[in-house]
């Protein structure tokens, strides 16, 4: 069996075709810009503030695209709702499944302005106990970063706070994450159990170059009256887009993590670029100001193993020095494999050796296991398909896949 043989690819029926000229979302608007809306389309003030809150539950609670669903509200007042704004999901343009169960979505917005429809991936990791959602935050990314796929595709745009969060209600939506439609309202809809329970902002785009979309979708996403995620269980990283740090932990308050990969700036200049712009000295300096920051609220420093790169016994003694007094998680990434790439990842004997050695400083140090490989779906393979592969770099890709790592029957 091959690697592209064990992936199911579905372009599911019914889903809606991206509109020429859409309405106004009224997804991602605060209370105070859902309620401004409904008094420009004729809502009486005494109304606006019950009307906000009937829209929040259908939308963020129950899940609800479809005004007509929304029973508690008068026909007329559905009709005005149909007639100026939309809460549609975005076009699911091809969804993908790989053998570990991980899910991929490549999905396609509507065009802002005078631009064209845009498209960006999304992922879903399932595992025991919970299920991470990683959410992409730019069209592309302008970073660059050598080891990271979607590093080679240029930043077309950033997503609005409503495409940011429209990944995560389409998602639920998916994965059945809603609760029934049956359910009394006012009934209380029960928050264990879900399918989505973590968010990562870890997807395609530098979140923090995207700061006030990213901010109002957490905050959305985060809202106790609504998708009520715990802070918690949300996590931005970024590649260390230094001034935009503090304002995260001040502002936001979910949790921080740090694209690192390397502990000299040297070769962190050539993986990761934005460090000639914000070296590692300053990139600590503001991760040890975070605020919140505590041996209970540790910051996760991401660190991809790259074969006779930065994986040496040498890498591991900088990196513990790099990071001494900061209360801090290190993840290790084994390297995930894209077209075209130079990088090799690192042997798993260097793996384990890289990683004991940190654990014995008194970090922990968990070696991330790669999931999504096959549907490149895995950490730095996102890459929207707006820019396809071509049939031969497919096959490539498999044949790569199977030389490097077997595949299980």
């Amino acid at each position: 069996m091959s690697v592209m043989d064990a992936v199911t690819i579905t372009k599911p029926a019914g889903q809606p075709r991206t509109e020429l000229s859409p309405k106004p979302s009224l997804i991602g608007l605060s209370r105070e810009e859902m309620g401004n809306a409904l008094r420009q389309r004729g809502v009486a003030d005494k109304q606006v503030k019950m009307r906000v809150s009937q829209l929040w539950n259908w939308i963020y609670v129950r899940g609800i695209s479809d005004f007509d669903q929304m029973v508690n509200i008068a026909k007329d007042m559905r009709e005005m709702l149909k007639q100026h704004f939309t809460i549609a999901r975005p076009e699911i343009v091809e969804e993908q499944v790989s053998n570990d169960g991980t899910r991929k979505w490549l999905l396609r917005f509507p065009p802002r302005g005078a631009g064209r429809p845009v498209e960006v991936e999304t992922v879903y990791i399932p595992e025991e106990g919970r299920g991470t959602l990683c959410i992409s935050s730019q069209v592309g990314c302008s970073l660059t970063c050598s080891f990271c796929h979607t590093g080679t595709q240029r930043l077309v745009r950033n997503l609005t706070a409503e495409e940011i969060l429209s990944q995560l209600l389409l998602a639920r939506d998916r994965l059945g994450d809603f609760p029934d439609r049956d359910i009394p309202l006012g009934a209380m809809v029960p928050s264990e159990g879900r399918k989505v329970s973590n968010i990562v902002m870890m997807g395609m785009g530098e979140p923090l170059y995207n700061f006030d979309a990213v901010k109002q979708a957490l905050l959305i996403a985060t809202d106790g009256d609504g998708l009520s995620l715990s802070k918690r269980r949300v996590t931005l990283s970024t590649s260390g887009v230094v001034p935009e740090i503090f304002r995260t932990g001040e502002e936001i308050g979910v949790m921080l993590a740090i694209s690192l990969h390397a502990v000299r700036d040297d070769l962190r200049d050539i993986l990761v670029p934005i460090n000639k712009k914000y070296p590692l000295k300053e990139l600590i300096e503001a991760c040890r100001a975070y605020p919140g920051l505590s041996n209970a609220r540790r910051i996760t420093f991401e660190y991809v193993m790259l074969k006779d790169v930065n994986d040496s016994l040498e890498d591991a003694k900088g990196l513990i020095q790099l990071l001494k007094g900061v209360p801090a998680k290190i993840n290790l990434i084994p390297f995930n494999p894209w077209p075209g790439t130079n990088y090799q990842c690192s042997d798993w004997a260097q793996i384990e050796k890289f990683a004991d050695f940190i654990n014995s400083a008194g970090y922990a140090s968990p070696i991330r296991t790669p999931r999504g490989r096959d549907i490149l779906a895995a950490c730095g393979q996102l890459k929207s398909e707006s820019e396809r592969m071509r049939k031969t770099e497919r096959l490539a890709f498999e044949a790569m896949m199977i030389a490097n790592h077997g595949v299980d029957d």
